[in-house]
């Protein structure tokens, strides 16, 4: 497969504190990668400073054959990547349609409001709802959705089950499951060990701000008392 996204060397820092230390990580079209880590380690940290949300930053980002170093936050879109972020982003006060409409497209390809409700059909039972409205669960398909929506190539998420119903972080992964399907490339955070195993390709293990360690789903049983020692899973 070829490499879409590839990053070398990243160090970003909040103010004074210096937070990634030369990060590198290769993401290849069409798989879906996960970051473990604990809590504190970097992984949401690394997730801003590929999007441009982090600007105080060093080191290499491709994405898609771009520098994406030079590229300022509002082009990241443009550029093929779209970012889902913790706290989801949905405007209370406008329906499920309207956030849903309000991005634009950025390429071609994008899925329509017919493929989006076919992934999602709470969104198309609460369409004329408001977000102040939605469960959490809701919020969540929404915002996925609503980058859909756009056209992007990569699909970045940063906690995606935080907080949700099991069976809504099943249903989350089955749209994983069907995105990589359809081509997609993904990229997520996600402390949900279980959840992480169903949907990803491969794995990077965070630790203070450096990736230590990268393997494939497959080699998941030779891991685990690694991971349990520094995850707890």
């Amino acid at each position: 497969m070829t490499a879409l996204l590839e990053v070398r060397g990243l160090n970003a820092w909040y103010g004074e504190s210096h937070i990634l230390h030369g990060v590198d990580m290769t993401v290849r079209e069409g798989e879906t990668v996960t970051i473990l880590g604990r809590n504190g380690v970097g992984k949401t940290t690394t997730l801003r400073t590929l999007v441009g949300i982090v600007r105080a930053r060093k080191g290499q980002i491709v994405f898609n054959g771009t520098d994406m170093m030079k590229v300022p936050l509002h082009r990241t879109a443009r550029c093929g990547i779209g970012f889902v972020p913790e706290e989801r982003g949905i405007f209370s006060t406008l329906s499920v349609m309207e956030n849903l409409m309000l991005p634009p497209q950025v390429a071609d390809g994008g899925m329509s409001l017919d493929e989006i409700f076919e992934l999602f059909p709470n969104l198309q039972e609460r369409r004329n709802s408001q977000g102040t409205r939605l469960s959490g669960g809701e919020q969540q398909m929404l915002a996925i959705a609503r980058i859909l929506r756009t056209g992007v190539k990569l699909l970045i998420l940063d906690e995606p089950t935080e907080g949700l119903a099991p069976v809504i972080v099943q249903r989350i992964g089955e749209v994983l499951k069907k995105l990589k399907e359809r081509g997609m490339t993904v990229l997520l955070v996600e402390q949900n060990f279980r959840f992480a195993s169903r949907v990803a390709d491969r794995f990077y293990l965070m630790e203070h701000g450096q990736m230590v360690s990268e393997f494939k789903v497959e080699e998941l049983p030779e891991r685990m008392d690694m991971l349990h020692k520094v995850l707890g899973v």
